[in-house]
């Protein structure tokens, strides 16, 4: 459904994406996952044929977006970080406007646009200037206008930007909702959480560049190794890490605890257990730790700039 074939854009000299290549199947969600500046919202708005390449080629769903830019336009539902609202219109009459310019008839705009901000709990604010929106109710309004005529691709740049727990949460289940085997999805963020919420597959940018892509399951096992292990026992640990050291490495350890990777759990869990069970070793728990997302980022990120880069509740970000 999208295709990037060392897709380039610069702007006086500086290169804000360089050499990109990515594709995206149907019924799948992509998360572009980078701090700001990293080149996502450049590579969207190409995606979206508001944005000449300089070079490389992109095609979304079957058309070029530089032979045919108006096609493209069509196939995108485009949600951009700062949408451009018409904050004198009402809620319902701008989505009808959109809906008339995509060609829409005026019993489809509002159909649609009644389903839509019934969706998004925003059917009572239907007859009210947008002006008097809140941050987070003025991105909802943007994200149905984007979603309005039913596009095969849809380009979401921070969809949940600036919204509460709650319309945040509306907004993911909408996402997740209009996952199907004819759409495909693009959604770029620096939220954390969002992306591994949502995201069947991830790429990483950073400076232009795709520095990884994958699912989190792959990027894990690639980025991170094999998966951590957590050993708690019913006693003081001293003495267990000799009797399994055969089988595993130690990478950790603490009171009543330790902790070991290995890449072929199904085999090696079973014959640790069975081997600490002879020697009367009390085990309270077995358990995989957990490998987050952000662990999966920053290491992806190291020489790349790392020192600049922390997270902040869920959230990467760039320090000057």
């Amino acid at each position: 459904m999208i295709e990037l074939q060392d897709l380039t854009k610069r702007f006086d000299g500086f290169t804000a994406v360089d050499g990109v290549t990515l594709s995206v199947r149907p019924g799948e969600i992509l998360a572009l996952l980078g701090p700001n500046g990293a080149g996502k919202t450049t590579t969207v708005r190409m995606l979206g044929g508001i944005l000449a390449p300089t070079a490389g080629r992109a095609v979304v769903d079957g058309r070029d977006v530089v032979r045919e830019p108006q096609e493209v336009r069509r196939r995108v539902g485009l949600l951009t970080e700062h949408p451009g609202l018409y904050l004198r219109m009402r809620g319902d009459d701008y989505l009808h406007f959109f809906g008339r310019m995509m060609g829409l008839s005026a019993e489809v705009c509002r159909t649609r646009a009644a389903s839509l901000l019934r969706q998004f709990g925003m059917a009572e604010a239907a007859e009210r200037r947008m002006g008097t929106y809140s941050k987070g109710m003025r991105q909802k309004m943007a994200l149905a206008r984007a979603m309005l005529h039913d596009p095969p691709v849809l380009l979401l740049d921070e969809p949940t930007s600036a919204m509460d727990p709650h319309s945040a949460k509306l907004v993911r289940d909408a996402i997740t909702g209009l996952r199907h085997h004819q759409r495909a999805i693009v959604i770029c963020t620096h939220n954390l959480a969002v992306a591994e919420a949502l995201a069947d597959r991830i790429a990483i940018i950073q400076r232009g560049r795709i520095i990884a892509e994958g699912t989190l399951r792959e990027l894990r096992a690639r980025i991170l190794g094999p998966p951590l292990m957590e050993l708690r026992l019913g006693h003081a640990v001293d003495g267990t890490a000799e009797l399994i050291a055969d089988l595993v490495e130690i990478e950790a350890r603490g009171e009543d605890w330790l902790r070991y990777a290995t890449s072929d759990p199904e085999m090696v869990n079973p014959q640790l257990l069975r081997s600490l069970a002879q020697r009367d070793v009390r085990v309270v728990t077995l358990s995989r730790v957990p490998r987050s997302l952000e662990e999966v980022y920053l290491r992806a990120v190291r020489g790349i700039g790392e020192e600049r880069m922390r997270v902040v509740d869920g959230r990467v970000v760039t320090e000057s």
